[in-house]
């Protein structure tokens, strides 16, 4: 099969277009074929190095972890999926090797979840991480409705999934963007303010006696997020590990079909909508890397099928 590869860690110049073994299906597993593959920040950052001291590594790596396709084959005891079936994951694995970025993946049904007939297959890529993300960001606040949570970065990705689950949930949501990103916020029912110096300043102005709750998706903002937060608040980041020594939660999530299903539910009903910002082929992973790392994007960056 086809696949996008690299050898050895390094910035996007590693990346290349490889023939790699199709994957074995083992029992309780499922064989998929991509149709779409989101990208995430994650995705570059252990390709350059930065987990190696967290997780193991097998060269050549497959990068990516978020895949929406078609169930190519099932391995034995895989009593919940058939070939034809189209599903979605967050499909990491313990040991950074075989990927999404490629023709075929062969993932855990423990993992997998059948996607929402709503979502077009860019659509579904780009919601298992960055939604699981939001979701569980919001379980470990513990906010109820009523309460005022102010999100660091409402723009992203994770930000605007985040917005929908908390206002669906009766929470009152400040958000920091760019001001060309304030209108679309508006319209996932935030109440948007501009990062930056003067932020402190300006969430006191509409939030006087504080906020309950906080979740940073930027890094690098907890002194404002202490001095924002209520006596007793709570605050979780998923961008700064320092803030767990300053009574704060670092999320990480772990991948489970069950909290994909509870996505779904929010999909199909409506309460929950997926924005792509951009697409590129799969050959073209090393360019969509690049439109990551410029952190510009008004949505998910997603690759879709080989075209060559």
């Amino acid at each position: 099969m086809k696949a996008m590869t690299y050898a050895q860690y390094g910035g996007t110049e590693v990346l290349e277009e490889t023939q790699q073994p199709t994957p074995k299906v083992s029992p309780g597993a499922v064989l998929i074929r991509v149709k779409a593959a989101g990208v995430n920040p994650v995705d570059w950052k252990i390709m350059s190095g930065g987990l190696d001291a967290l997780m193991d590594t097998n060269f050549p790596v497959i990068p990516g972890w978020d895949v929406a396709g078609v169930v190519e084959a099932v391995g034995f005891d895989t009593p919940e999926f058939k070939a034809g079936d189209e599903v979605y994951s967050y499909g990491r694995r313990d040991t950074v090797h075989g990927g999404t970025f490629a023709e075929l993946v062969a993932l855990p049904a423990a993992i997998v979840a059948h996607k929402p007939a709503s979502l077009s297959w860019e659509q579904a890529a780009a919601l298992p991480l960055t939604g699981m993300t939001a979701q569980r960001t919001l379980d470990t606040l513990g906010v109820a409705a009523g309460q005022t949570l102010l999100i660091h970065n409402g723009s992203g990705s994770v930000g605007r999934t985040a917005i929908q689950l908390a206002v669906n949930g009766g929470l009152r949501v400040i958000a920091t963007a760019s001001p060309k990103n304030h209108q679309r916020l508006r319209e996932l029912g935030a109440e948007p303010l501009t990062y930056g110096p003067g932020l402190v300043e300006r969430v006191q102005a509409v939030a006087p006696e504080g906020v309950d709750a906080v979740a940073d998706f930027i890094g690098d903002v907890v002194e404002e997020t202490l001095a924002l937060l209520k006596a007793g608040g709570r605050h979780a980041s998923i961008a700064d590990w320092s803030v767990m020594g300053h009574g704060g939660t670092y999320v990480w999530v772990r991948p489970d079909a069950g909290e994909l299903e509870r996505l779904s539910t929010l999909v199909q009903d409506g309460t929950l909508s997926v924005d792509v910002a951009q697409t590129f082929p799969l050959q073209e992973a090393a360019q969509a890397f690049e439109a990551s790392m410029s952190g510009h994007g008004n949505g998910k960056i997603v690759l879709t099928e080989f075209t060559n």
